[in-house]
């Protein structure tokens, strides 16, 4: 008579197999850390890209005290308009005047003032770097509808070197555009009302 034997796995197979598995976890452990990114990341990705943004409307500049020529003035804001649309930082950028900005909640004015100009020479900075530039200060805020001013800083540009004295005009707007990117702003609220007047 014929009897039925049960095999068990010997010591030497058990530890083989404890070894496989062991080789194997990190590679599990892995995949489920990439699997976790690739359904997290985009999700977070596409909260940060539908996080609400303020509107943008940007007055004209005041050049207040400095004498300063129309056409700097007209460069600057034009300046103004075509960087910070670049920026990307807001979700409407409209020119002063513009209606369309009536309706839109969560919108900041942008207001310049100029503190002081300094006129070049192009003819000098391309004789020596040491003299000639073209300066430009000015006091920038960003305002609510209410008045309430959210960002106040002072911003600069300049020609030191070849180029035509209206560069100072986008140096400065690029300087300026570079810096509200940097600054903390709040959530933007639904306010309404009308626009606020630059404080002193």
């Amino acid at each position: 008579m014929k009897t039925n034997r049960q095999e068990f796995p010997g010591p030497t197979s058990t530890v083989t197999r404890l070894h496989t598995l062991c080789r194997a976890l990190p590679i599990v452990v892995l995949a489920l850390f990439v699997l976790q990114l690739q359904l997290f990341v985009p999700l977070a990705f596409a909260k940060s890209q539908t996080a609400e943004q303020w509107s943008l409307q940007i007055e004209r500049v005041d050049p207040a005290g400095a004498n300063l020529e129309p056409s700097f003035s007209a460069a600057i804001y034009e300046n103004l308009l075509q960087e910070l649309s670049k920026s990307k930082q807001f979700k409407q950028v409209f020119r002063s005047g513009d209606r369309n900005a009536n309706d839109v909640s969560g919108l900041l004015v942008l207001k310049t003032v100029v503190e002081k100009y300094t006129a070049g020479s192009e003819t000098r900075r391309a004789v020596t770097t040491i003299s000639g530039a073209t300066k430009l200060r000015v006091r920038v805020q960003l305002v609510t509808r209410d008045g309430h001013v959210v960002l106040e800083q002072t911003v600069a540009g300049n020609v030191r070197f070849i180029g035509s004295n209206l560069r100072v005009t986008h140096n400065l707007a690029h300087n300026i555009a570079k810096s509200l990117k940097q600054s903390a702003l709040p959530q933007p609220t639904q306010e309404t009302g009308k626009d606020s007047t630059l404080t002193p």
